[in-house]
C-alpha cells in the first residue's frame, strides 16, 4: 500500500513538473494576455444600457359581448392575439423607430478625434451643421468628412476637391480648403453651413472632428436590432433595453419611443371621437331645421286659431296622457336615432362608427365600441403590414360579422320601438277619445306641441352629446403608462472589465498549459529513465547529464555533473561485477541505433576508471564508424580489423597508450573493412580477448548499434556485462523494444541500462555534484528544479 502511494505521488509529481518546468514560459503568455485585455479594454468602444418600463394599459376587454367572444373561438374568426404582443410589435415597428431616429438626428455623429481614439459627442458638440437640402436628400446620404478648427472663426475642411476652389480664392492646404465659420461649403449632396458650438470650440483649436452622415434606413435597422422587449406571459408591463456606446443617447432613444406611440395612440383614439363628432353635427343641423319648421307650424297655429293661455288650457289633461306623451316623444327618439345610424351605415365611407349617440339598448353601444377597437387594431397593424396579412383579414371578418350583428341589433330594436310607439299612440287615442270637451283647436295645437318636444328633445340632447366629444377630444388619454423613465448605468455592460481580466487570465494560463499538454502528449522521446521504466525491465545502472562540447571527456579533477554521474557508474559497475576475480572485467557498450553516446559513453568511463589507477583497455570494436580515436586524438591507423585480417600481427603491435593517462591503453579499429560482420566471426576475436584479460583490470568494448547491424551480436558472448545506452531526447519511446527483447531472450548477458545526454536543467532528473565545486553557480530563487 506505502509502495503504491509513493509511486502516486511520484506519477502526479512528474505530471505537475511538466508545467512547473515551464512557468517561464507559462507566466509569459499570461502576462502577455492580460496586457493584451488591458489594450483592449483601454481602446474598446463601451457599451451602457439604458432601461425603462412602461405598462400597457387595455380598455379592449371591458364590457364586450358574450356573444361576440364566443364567435371569436371558432372558424376564420379564431384567434390567440395578445394586446401586449401586439403593442410590443407596434414599438418595435421600423415606422415609429425611424420617427424617432428622425426627431433625435442619430443618423448625424459628431467624432472628436483624440490621442488614442475619436469619441463621439452627441449632447452639446462642437459644431453644429446646417444642411440645405431637403430631408428626403439628407436622410439618404452616406458620407463622412474631416474638420480642423484653425482659429476661433475658422475651420480647415478635409475630403473636398480642391481644384475647384482654386479658382474661387480660397486658402488651400495640403489636406482640404480653410473655410470660415457661417460660410456655404458646396458637397456633392448640397451646401452646409457649419457653425461653432459656443463655448465648445475655443479651447480645442487644431482638434480634429470627424462629421459622419448615415442613412435614415440603416441607422433605423441598427436600432431596431438592439432594442429588446421583455414582458411576462400574465403581465402587461413591458420592459425596454438598448445598448449604445453613450449613455445620454440610450435614455433619448426609449423616452422619445415610448412619447412616439402614446402619441399614435392618442392620435387613433382622437380620430374616433372626431367621427363620432362630425356625425353629431352633422345631425344638429338636421334637427335644427326640423325644429324651426314645427316652431313656425306652431306659431300660425296660434295665430291662426288665437291660442294665447295654453298653460291654463294643458291643466284639463289628465296625468295618465302626460305620462304616455313622454313616452310617445322617448320612444319617437329611440326610432329617430335607430334611424340615424342605419343611414350612416348605409351611406359612409368610413369604417369607423359614432359611438355612444344614447340609443337606449346597451347592446348597440356594445358592439359599436367593439366594431371601433378593431378598426383601429386594423389600421395599426396596416401602417407596418398588408392587405394579406393573416391578423388583418382575421380583423375584417370580424368586422363585417360585428356590421352584421349590429345591423340586426338596430332592426329588432326598432322593431320593438314601433310597436311600443303604435300601442302609446292607441293609448293616446283612447285618452283623447275621452276628452269629448277639448276643442279640435287644442288637440290640433297638441299635435304640434308633442311634435316640438319631441325635436326639442332631441335637439337638447345631440347638443350634450357634441359637448361630451369635445371634452373626450381634449382628455384622450395614451396607452402606455410610465412605471420607470428611461435609466441608463453609469458602469458599462460590455466590454465588462471583471470577465474580459479572468478570460485573459484563463486563456494566458490555458494556452501554454493546453499547448504543453499537446506537446506532451505527443512527445515520444525518452528523457529519463522514468520514461525507460515505464516500458521495460532491465536493471538500471546510471544516467549522463548533457555536456556542451566543450566538455565532452571528463578529467581527473573534475566537479562536474557529468564527472559525478561517471563516477557513480563505476562504482555501480564495480558492484555488479564484484563477482569476476583474477581476471580482468569485459565490459561491452552498445544502443539501440547509431548517435547515441556510445563512444562518448565508453571513452569517459574508461577515463574515470583509470583515474582510479586502475588499469583500462579500450577496443574500438565499431569498425564500421569509429569515433573513439576522435575523442582521445589517436590516430587509426592498425587496430583490430588489422589483427584479425594478419596473423602476424600480436596484441601488442595494436594496442597503444593514451597520451598522459599511464593506466589506459586503446586499440583503434583499424582499416574499415567491406565485410565487418564477417571478420568479427573470426577466431582471431577470441585470440585477443584470451590475451588481453590477464594485463588488464577493465576491458572497455565499444560495439556497433544491436537495433541496425548483427555485429555486437556476434562478438557478445566474450562479454561479462553489456551497457545499453540510451539517450534522452532522442530515442523514441516504441523502439525501446528492442532492448527488451534482446534482454529477455539473454542475447546481451548482464545487460543494464544507461540513460545518456538527460537535460538536467529542465530538472528532468536528479543533480550531480558534491562537495566544493569552483564552476558551481548558486541555485536562484525563481528557477525550479
Amino acid at each position: 500500500m506505502a509502495k503504491n502511494t509513493t509511486e502516486q505521488k511520484e506519477y502526479f509529481r512528474d505530471i505537475i513538473d511538466v508545467y512547473l518546468l515551464r512557468w517561464k514560459f507559462i507566466a509569459f503568455c499570461t502576462v502577455v494576455a492580460l496586457v493584451l485585455a488591458f489594450l483592449y479594454l483601454r481602446y474598446a468602444d463601451y457599451q451602457y444600457r439604458a432601461i425603462a418600463t412602461i405598462k400597457i394599459t387595455d380598455d379592449k376587454s371591458k364590457n364586450k359581448l358574450p356573444e361576440i367572444s364566443n364567435l371569436q373561438n371558432y372558424g376564420l374568426f379564431k384567434t390567440d392575439l395578445n394586446n401586449v404582443i401586439d403593442e410590443i410589435e407596434v414599438l418595435k415597428s421600423r415606422a415609429l423607430i425611424t420617427e424617432v431616429v428622425k426627431d433625435l438626428k442619430f443618423n448625424v455623429q459628431c467624432f472628436v478625434e483624440g490621442r488614442i481614439k475619436a469619441v463621439e459627442i452627441y449632447t452639446n458638440p462642437p459644431l453644429n451643421i446646417n444642411f440645405s437640402a431637403s430631408d428626403s436628400i439628407i436622410h439618404k446620404v452616406d458620407t463622412t468628412f474631416s474638420i480642423k478648427i484653425k482659429s476661433p472663426t475658422s475651420f480647415l475642411f478635409k475630403g473636398i476637391d480642391k481644384k475647384s476652389f482654386a479658382k474661387k480664392g480660397k486658402e488651400i492646404e495640403e489636406d482640404g480648403v480653410v473655410y470660415n465659420f457661417g460660410e456655404s461649403i458646396e458637397t456633392g449632396f448640397g451646401d452646409i453651413i457649419i457653425t461653432p458650438n459656443i463655448g465648445q470650440y475655443a479651447a480645442k483649436i487644431d482638434s480634429n472632428i470627424k462629421i459622419k452622415i448615415s442613412p435614415l434606413n440603416s441607422v433605423s435597422s441598427f436600432y431596431k436590432s438592439k432594442l429588446l422587449l421583455e414582458t411576462k406571459e400574465t403581465s402587461s408591463v413591458i420592459k425596454l433595453t438598448i445598448n449604445d456606446n453613450l449613455k445620454e443617447k440610450g435614455k433619448l432613444f426609449l423616452n422619445k419611443l415610448i412619447e412616439k406611440y402614446n402619441q399614435d395612440v392618442v392620435k387613433d383614439k382622437q380620430l374616433v371621437v372626431k367621427t363620432t363628432s362630425d356625425f353629431i353635427n352633422n345631425r344638429l343641423e338636421v334637427v335644427s331645421r326640423e325644429l324651426e319648421e314645427v316652431d313656425l307650424t306652431a306659431e300660425s297655429l296660434q295665430q291662426k286659431n288665437k291660442l294665447t293661455d295654453l298653460q291654463t288650457q294643458s291643466d284639463i289633461f289628465l296625468q295618465t296622457e302626460k305620462e304616455n306623451e313622454n313616452k310617445l316623444i322617448n320612444t319617437a327618439n329611440q326610432i329617430q336615432l335607430i334611424d340615424y345610424m342605419n343611414e350612416y351605415l348605409k351611406n359612409s365611407s368610413s369604417d369607423l362608427l359614432p359611438a355612444n349617440i344614447g340609443i337606449a339598448d346597451g347592446s348597440i353601444d356594445q358592439i359599436t365600441k367593439r366594431h371601433n377597437e378593431l378598426v383601429l387594431e386594423r389600421n395599426r397593424i396596416l401602417k407596418n403590414s398588408s392587405e394579406i396579412n393573416p391578423t388583418v383579414i382575421n380583423l375584417n371578418n370580424q368586422i363585417d360579422a360585428i356590421k352584421q350583428n349590429l345591423d340586426q341589433s338596430l332592426n329588432n330594436v326598432k322593431s320593438t320601438n314601433q310597436i311600443t310607439l303604435d300601442n302609446l299612440y292607441a293609448e293616446n287615442s283612447r285618452i283623447n277619445s275621452q276628452i269629448f270637451s277639448a276643442p279640435k283647436k287644442e288637440r290640433q295645437f297638441r299635435d304640434i306641441k308633442r311634435q316640438q318636444d319631441i325635436k326639442e328633445a332631441l335637439y337638447l340632447y345631440l347638443l350634450q352629446k357634441r359637448e361630451e366629444s369635445a371634452i373626450s377630444l381634449g382628455v384622450t388619454s395614451s396607452n402606455a403608462k410610465i412605471i420607470d423613465p428611461a435609466f441608463a448605468s453609469s458602469k458599462p455592460v460590455s466590454p465588462k472589465k471583471v470577465i474580459i481580466i479572468l478570460a485573459a487570465l484563463l486563456l494566458g494560463l490555458g494556452i501554454p498549459i493546453g499547448l504543453i499538454y499537446i506537446l506532451n502528449l505527443m512527445d515520444t522521446k525518452v528523457h529519463t529513465y522514468k520514461d525507460v521504466k515505464q516500458i521495460i525491465d532491465i536493471p538500471y545502472i546510471g544516467e549522463i547529464p548533457k555536456a556542451t562540447k566543450k566538455s565532452l571527456l571528463i578529467s581527473e579533477i573534475d566537479y562536474s555533473p557529468k564527472a559525478e554521474a561517471f563516477r557513480i557508474i563505476r562504482t555501480n559497475l564495480e558492484f555488479m561485477l564484484q563477482g569476476i576475480k583474477n581476471r580482468s572485467r569485459t565490459i561491452f557498450v552498445t544502443s539501440t541505433t547509431n548517435k547515441e553516446g556510445k563512444s562518448h559513453t565508453s571513452t569517459n568511463l574508461a577515463l574515470s576508471l583509470s583515474y582510479s589507477k586502475k588499469k583500462v583497455l579500450i577496443i574500438e570494436a565499431d569498425i564500421r564508424v569509429p569515433k573513439t580515436t576522435t575523442y582521445l586524438n589517436i590516430k587509426n591507423d592498425i587496430g583490430l580489423t588489422n589483427f584479425i585480417s594478419d596473423t602476424d600481427l600480436k596484441s601488442e603491435d595494436i594496442i597503444k597508450n593514451v597520451n598522459g593517462n599511464d593506466y589506459l591503453d586503446i586499440i583503434t579499429a583499424g582499416a574499415i573493412p567491406p565485410n565487418p560482420s564477417e571478420l568479427l566471426m573470426s577466431d582471431r576475436v577470441q585470440l585477443l580477448f584470451d590475451d588481453v584479460k590477464s594485463k588488464y583490470d577493465y576491458i572497455i568494448v565499444d560495439t556497433a548499434a544491436v537495433g541496425l547491424v548483427t555485429d555486437s551480436l556476434l562478438i557478445s558472448k566474450y562479454a561479462d556485462m553489456f551497457i545499453y545506452v540510451v539517450k534522452a531526447n532522442y530515442l523514441d519511446k516504441r523502439q525501446l523494444y528492442v532492448a527488451q527483447n534482446m534482454y529477455n531472450e539473454k542475447r546481451l548477458p548482464n545487460m543494464a541500462v544507461l540513460v545518456n545526454y538527460v537535460n538536467f536543467k529542465k530538472g528532468l532528473g536528479y543533480a550531480y555534484g558534491y562537495g566544493k565545486n569552483p564552476n558551481k553557480s548558486s541555485k536562484k530563487w525563481w528557477k525550479f528544479s
